[in-house]
């Protein structure tokens, strides 16, 4: 069944996904960016294609969202997905049910830091990024992936809170995943093993080579050296510039001014309050 590892853009999936398929995935705990292919994206146009929907009907594609999942619904078996898509089941269309979901763990990043990341990844002023937080987005197709719903930051945090209810939602700030890493991971290991209703044991080695190997400034530059960027082309200039997917260590305090800042915090005042964030 499938555990989600659902954020909002720029919040700290990759992060996440490096150490999980560090420890998880690889013998010795030792990460490298192979290893993330064990975590797929949903979602993503070759689930579709195996169960033969047209991928180019995005209506369709909406519809077999269930059956798409199916694929790894096996007995005993955890499989992680990376989603970017808000949680909803409405009438017309399923994101996900209890038959295939074994729970999700979510990661949240305080969200004026996610305006200045959002910015640099996507070539936006803070003002276009603040607009996108704060209204209802999608994520559009590309090669791989299809048109995936969002919603605004405050709809798709709230949104996946619904798994709370059922004891299936871990919720993970990014800032204790950084600053006390060791204990953050350890508690999402543990809840892991809660939901696949066994007993928890680690190996001890392979547990702090999996917090080495994925430190910031590693990540980095294995990310350089294996040419894990994205050139983006530059809208004043026609430039390409080059862009780590791993982001930029950022600091709001110095790059958001004080419109942009008391409006986030405005709207988004109750989130934040709850997240320790204000």
């Amino acid at each position: 069944m499938i555990v989600w590892l659902a954020s909002y853009p720029k919040s700290g999936n990759t992060l996440l996904r490096s150490l999980l398929s560090s420890y998880i995935f690889s013998k010795d705990g030792n990460f490298n960016f192979e290893l993330l292919k064990n975590i797929k994206q949903f979602p993503a146009k070759s689930l579709f294609k195996q169960i033969g929907v047209d991928i180019n009907n995005d209506e369709e594609m909406y519809k077999n969202y269930i059956n798409s999942q199916k694929i790894f619904n096996k007995k005993d078996t955890i499989r992680f997905l990376k989603t970017h898509s808000c949680f909803m089941n409405t009438k017309t269309f399923k994101f996900t049910d209890r038959h295939n979901t074994l729970g999700v763990i979510y990661i949240v990043r305080d969200p004026r830091n996610v305006v200045c990341s959002y910015s640099h990844h996507f070539q936006k002023t803070p003002h276009e990024s603040l607009e996108c937080l704060l209204s209802h987005q999608v994520l559009p197709k590309d090669a791989r992936h299809c048109t995936t719903y969002l919603g605004s930051w405050k709809f798709h945090y709230n949104s996946w809170k619904v798994f709370r209810r059922f004891n299936k939602y871990l919720l993970v700030r990014y800032e204790d995943l950084i600053n006390d890493t060791e204990k953050t991971f350890l508690n999402i290991l543990k809840f892991i093993a809660h939901l696949g209703r066994v007993k928890f044991t680690y190996d001890k080695e392979k547990f702090e080579n999996s917090i080495k190997s994925t430190g910031f400034e590693n990540l980095q530059t294995m990310e350089a050296k294996e040419s894990f960027t994205e050139a983006k082309e530059d809208k004043k200039t026609g430039k390409k510039i080059r862009f780590f997917n791993m982001g930029i260590k950022n600091d709001w305090k110095k790059i958001l001014d004080e419109k942009i800042k008391n409006k986030l915090e405005k709207e988004l005042g109750d989130e934040m309050k709850e997240l320790n964030y204000l």
